[in-house]
């Protein structure tokens, strides 16, 4: 689902018009945004958490040159979603396995 077709569902839901609901989530992303350059996590109920955190350097080799190269610590943005939704998604799974 792309950011048109997500505005468009949520305002239909919602009943409110799509410029007010893309403002909503502008406003909703931008706030999570200074949370997360903050270095706080954000957690939504019945969905999951989102968190920084800050990989370590590490030293790997480029399987082609054999060449060892250092790759420098960095922060990378971390979803665990709950475990209610991660035991919905792999029943659907099975589900469509037997189909």
């Amino acid at each position: 689902m792309n950011n048109k077709r997500f505005i468009q569902e949520l305002a239909h839901r919602l009943g409110y018009t799509q410029e007010n609901v893309q403002k909503m989530v502008y406003t909703m992303i931008d706030g999570m945004n200074e949370k997360f350059m903050a270095g706080e996590t954000v957690y939504f109920p019945k969905f999951g958490t989102f968190e920084v955190k800050k990989k370590m350097e590490r030293i790997i080799v480029n399987p082609g040159t054999q060449q060892r190269m250092l790759v420098p610590p960095k922060l990378v943005l971390v979803f665990k979603p709950v475990t209610a939704l991660k035991n919905n998604l792999k029943n659907k799974v099975k589900s469509d396995d037997k189909e």
